[in-house]
């Protein structure tokens, strides 16, 4: 059974009493331990997909399946549960707590889950050093570059054991040089972690790093294969 089945997904906006729609009869099946990339222009329904996917939106029509769930069945309590459970997520603005410490911004996942104290500290040491950021635990996140703070964005996703993770345009506020280093790491920590990564981007250089490549053109899948 796949990970991910989206089955024949429509999604509408309401904009200025019109439906305007993002996405049309769009089905896609994603296996655990893939590594799959998004791609398309802006607007093209990366991003609208992605939050399908990862529960913080709901489908017009059709359905999202997610490790055997219907997500659209869930309750608001269970898809909370749910999300934080299941799935690390990744985002190109960082959303991390700047009142947080970088090692209190990774902690917080495993507290919402109530992991006792000792197995939450072994768990974000063992991540920030994954990520090559221990010596920066007791730092704001406003006091590290914007490549720092993706790293520690990548351990907070990765810190609860997901199966899912999400990554929505993760290098689009980096230079070449530093997206290119964090790309390599969520690489390796997909291959280390067993975790299944789906990423969106609009720049072939970042879609390098996939296995296989999911092209969108105006809120429909227009191509779907192998990474070269």
């Amino acid at each position: 059974m796949s990970l991910i089945s989206v089955r024949n997904v429509q999604k509408s906006y309401r904009l200025e009493r019109t439906d305007t729609p993002a996405l049309m009869d769009v089905s896609l099946d994603v296996q655990a331990g893939e590594r799959v990339c998004l791609m398309g222009p802006s607007g093209s329904g990366k991003s609208t997909l992605l939050n399908l996917i990862g529960c913080i939106d709901t489908p017009t029509q059709g359905s999202v399946i997610v490790d055997g769930e219907d997500t659209g069945r869930l309750a608001d309590a269970r898809l909370s549960d749910f999300r934080n459970r299941r799935m690390g997520f990744i985002f190109q603005s960082f959303n991390l707590i700047p009142v947080l410490s970088v090692f209190e911004n990774v902690e917080y996942p495993l507290l919402l889950q109530k992991v006792p104290a000792k197995e939450r500290r072994a768990r974000v040491e063992e991540l920030l050093g994954k990520v090559g950021i221990a010596e920066y635990a007791r730092r704001s996140p406003e006091n590290l570059s914007g490549g720092q703070r993706q790293r520690v964005s990548i351990a907070r996703a990765l810190v609860a054991r997901p199966r899912l993770v999400i990554a929505d345009e993760p290098t689009a506020s980096l230079d070449h040089a530093t997206g290119s280093s964090i790309m390599q790491l969520m690489v390796e920590m997909n291959e280390s972690e067993g975790a299944t990564l789906i990423f969106s981007t609009h720049d072939p250089a970042v879609s390098r790093y996939a296995r296989r490549i999911v092209k969108m053109l105006d809120g429909r899948i227009s191509e779907d294969g192998s990474a070269a």
